[in-house]
């Protein structure tokens, strides 16, 4: 029976590339104690079927293709956190990031030496423990080998668990206290009893709100409208604010009068509120104030709502496919600003094919450029380096002329998650036969030197940056997390610190670590093969 299986997945590589998919993502969500492997099951299952079924080799660019979808998604992703990164505080995190991730590699070459590994299984481990798909691909490009799939597979386990276990310990210890998140919209209804002088005008008034306050609408004579700055007000009247503050709605309702919910908001005759979605791409990667309104159709942005987030309009808030704009519409011109916006849901798991065409030859392109190292050779980005370098810059620019780079997180999402797992399923299912036989003799070792490895990264970064240099702990995290680059220890680490700021870090260190460890495994490959 064992054995027509396994011709059976043998002669069909297609199959066994979906049986790999398939089986790993429900091993993934097994959880153990609250541990799982998530999409890296689709690695261990891969090896698996590798392993019964050692013609099943799945040949062609599949696997790197895949790689290419998942780096790309990640740089169009955080391209903008990524370079706000490259100052400020960011500096000193990325610093951080790469005294860690080059202290986990010496590490792995001193052990690996010690024990008198391959050094194709000893950067495997580096790459595994790192959990970072691209450095493996390096490590593949510049061994020649497979060895680098079985160091990587060895390891990876512990490149998933042993950063949680730090962060969990870590956080018992350190026992961090977190303001309460923020809400970053706010909206009130102010009837004016007072004002700064007699016969002021809504200019005036707005003159001297508290910051951060805006006027979206006023009601005057009964009717709603447009905050035009030269409309007198009077007592009576009353004005429809919005903050990114509770405070901030509090404090003008007691410099001019009351709040009073429901004057304005109830009235739709006039102007009403509406929520769109905005699907047309000709919208985005422009600031709100550079937006062409058709003639005629007046419209007062109230916020913008961008995944669970809801945003005030600013002139620089640029617009993604996928938000959700709140705003003030005349009751008849309704169907024209849904027309304007587009207003399907469908357009949250869409992108251009042509960006994301143009985008990825532009990166492969970038990692076939050769670097000259004084002394070692030359180095390239390669699949892993360029196109994550590439999808940076495009997501830190967002439009160029009419092709907007940017894509709606729900398909980022997609395009990411189904590259990483073609890669993993190719690498395991190539790597099978060589994983067990590698395995049974070294295999205990290699996951000790990969611990070795995770640790000595995660302690430099954890207790540096905790006890040297004080460094916020839910931005600590966040650092921690993009050194060692897996997604789940983004998501536990926000879980441990719930704020926004694990995410932010993560975006400005996983991108420069990435490309500090492709770049540092291809000059040890090229050193060790004699350039």
């Amino acid at each position: 029976m064992m054995a027509s299986v396994s011709e059976l997945i043998g002669t069909q590589p297609i199959l066994a590339l979906f049986l790999a998919i398939g089986l790993g993502y429900a091993v993934g969500q097994i959880s153990i104690l609250g541990f799982s492997l998530g999409i890296g099951a689709v690695l261990f299952v891969g090896l698996f079927i590798g392993a019964i079924a050692p013609k099943a080799q799945i040949a062609g660019p599949i696997g790197l293709i895949g790689l290419i979808m998942f780096l790309y998604g990640i740089g169009i992703l955080y391209g903008r956190q990524f370079f706000e990164g490259l100052t400020g505080p960011g500096r000193t995190y990325n610093l951080l990031a790469f005294v860690a991730v080059l202290a986990g590699l010496l590490v792995a070459l001193g052990l690996g030496a010690a024990f008198d590994l391959q050094l194709g299984h000893t950067l495997g481990i580096f790459a595994g423990s790192m959990t970072s798909t691209a450095t493996l691909q390096a490590a593949l490009d510049v061994m020649g080998t497979r060895e680098p799939s079985i160091g990587y597979s060895v390891a990876y386990p512990f490149g998933v668990i042993g950063p949680i276990l730090c962060f969990y310990f870590m956080t018992r210890r350190v026992q961090p206290v977190f303001p309460p998140k923020p809400a970053r919209f706010h909206m009130g209804e102010v009837t004016i009893e007072r004002l700064p002088e007699a016969g002021s005008t809504l200019g005036a008034v707005m003159a001297t709100l508290p910051e951060g306050v805006q006027v979206a609408g006023v009601r005057k004579e009964d009717h709603n409208r447009f905050p035009d700055p030269s409309i007198e007000l009077e007592p009576g009247d009353a004005l429809l604010v919005a903050s990114d503050r509770a405070a901030g709605i509090t404090e003008t309702g007691a410099a001019l009068g009351r709040l009073e919910p429901g004057r304005i908001a109830k009235d739709r005759a006039d102007l009403s509120y509406q929520r769109f979605f905005v699907s047309k791409p000709g919208l985005t990667g422009r600031g709100l104030g550079e937006l062409e309104m058709p003639p005629g159709l007046p419209i007062q942005f109230l916020h913008v709502r961008r995944y669970d987030v809801d945003l005030m309009p600013a002139p620089d808030l640029a617009l993604e496919i996928g938000d959700r704009v709140g705003v003030l519409v005349p009751a008849d011109q309704v169907p024209a600003a849904r027309a304007f916006f587009g207003d399907t849901v469908k357009s949250a798991a869409e992108f251009s094919y042509v960006s994301v065409g143009f985008g990825m030859v532009l990166g492969v392109l970038l990692g076939l450029i050769p670097i000259p190292v004084p002394g070692v050779g030359t180095v390239t980005l390669g699949i892993g380096g360029g196109p994550l370098i590439v999808a940076l810059v495009l997501g830190r620019f967002r439009r160029t002329g009419p092709i907007s780079w940017v894509m709606p997180l729900p398909a980022n999402i997609v395009l990411r998650n189904f590259g990483l797992t073609l890669f993993l399923a190719t690498v395991g299912i190539n790597s099978g036969q060589a994983f067990v036989t590698t395995v049974a003799a070294t295999g205990p070792l290699m996951l000790l030197i990969g611990a070795a490895v995770l640790l000595t990264t995660v302690a430099i970064v954890l207790l540096a940056g905790f006890y040297l240099l004080r460094l916020p702990y839910d931005d600590l995290l966040g650092v921690a997390a993009g050194a060692t680059g897996n997604p789940a220890i983004l998501v536990y680490a926000t879980r441990m610190a719930p704020t926004e700021r694990p995410d932010i870090g993560y975006a400005m260190i996983f991108p420069s670590a990435t490309i500090v460890k492709v770049v540092a495994v291809q000059i040890i490959g090229l050193i060790a093969l004699g350039g």
